[in-house]
């Protein structure tokens, strides 16, 4: 790594601890808060960053181990960043009867990329739940958290 590469990382660095020092005056220095914290992170850097989980530990006073196990437990919680827009589609027994796995696929075929992916432009993201509990209106995705019922392959289409 050159030191023009070092800089900037040392920089971004910088700017990570700033920003969790901000986050972080804002609860409890509890551990009991850490879930409230990480995502207070999530929402935002998009995803967890490893300097702020180690930051966390230390100011939370809770082990890195179980910061980073309570991190990797939870689905809304990810380790590499998340697309700015998500898509996600119901996996549940209702929409799979209904016809999750269609829309998925036209979805996929689409968009370019696969469940759990994002598009190269880190703008959409495209991943599923196993329920969203909206079983009447199957099947079903969210866009950004706002639900869409009754969909078909053209519908989810216009999702995107």
């Amino acid at each position: 790594m050159d030191s023009k590469e070092s800089m900037e990382s040392r920089e971004a660095k910088d700017s990570i601890k700033s920003q969790v020092e901000g986050l972080l005056g804002s609860r409890p220095r509890q551990a009991r808060h850490l879930l409230a914290v990480l995502q207070d992170i999530q929402a935002a850097f998009r995803y967890l960053p490893k300097e702020a989980l180690l930051m966390v530990s230390e100011k939370l006073e809770v082990s890195a181990a179980r910061v980073f196990a309570v991190a990797g437990f939870y689905k809304a919680l990810s380790f590499s960043p998340k697309a700015e827009r998500l898509l996600t589609v119901c996996q549940g027994t209702a929409c799979h009867l209904r016809g999750s796995e269609k829309l998925i696929q036209t979805l996929e075929s689409r968009l370019g990329f696969k469940i759990g992916q994002s598009s190269t432009d880190g703008r959409l993201g495209l991943e599923t739940v196993n329920c969203l509990g909206a079983c009447a209106l199957a099947p079903v995705a969210t866009v950004d958290g706002a639900v869409h019922g009754h969909l078909t392959p053209e519908k989810a289409l216009d999702l995107i």
